[in-house]
């Protein structure tokens, strides 16, 4: 399945993954191995060049927690802008933007992972199991 993102959501993913990325490399200790999110949002900020290609619910998933990560760093910064100005300052508008495109291409990656679970539903009789997150292919 392909999740289409306009140029301002993938803009705002990139910005706001760079930031975890480089907020959470900052405050982590060497010998902590990287926790699942970490992965998850290394791998979206390597795809963000334009639409997604989700291929399993195990991808949607790990789409969905790094979209998560990325949308509450991004909520954070844009209180943050916020209360450090006044709601109407450049700062906080832009982080307003940034937070409600990221938001919104969450909301999209729920959606289509419910879709994804109703059709496995349907063409197999039964509720996704874990094996079947990685192995049941939907096709661009």
């Amino acid at each position: 399945m392909i999740l289409t993102c306009n140029f301002e959501e993938v803009t705002a993913l990139t910005h706001g993954a760079r930031a975890f990325l480089s907020e959470r490399a900052e405050s982590s200790s060497p010998v902590v191995a990287p926790c699942e999110t970490w992965g998850a949002v290394e791998s979206l900020l390597s795809q963000l060049s334009g639409d997604l290609s989700v291929r399993t619910l195990l991808d949607q998933r790990q789409l969905f927690l790094a979209v998560e990560a990325v949308v509450e760093l991004l909520r954070e910064e844009m209180d943050s802008g916020v209360v450090a100005t006044h709601a109407a300052s450049e700062e906080a508008v832009s982080a307003y933007f940034e937070y409600a495109h990221a938001l919104s291409v969450m909301g999209r990656v729920r959606e289509m992972g419910e879709e994804m679970s109703a059709l496995v539903e349907l063409m197999t009789g039964a509720l996704p199991d874990d094996a079947m997150t990685r192995t049941f292919m939907f096709p661009d």
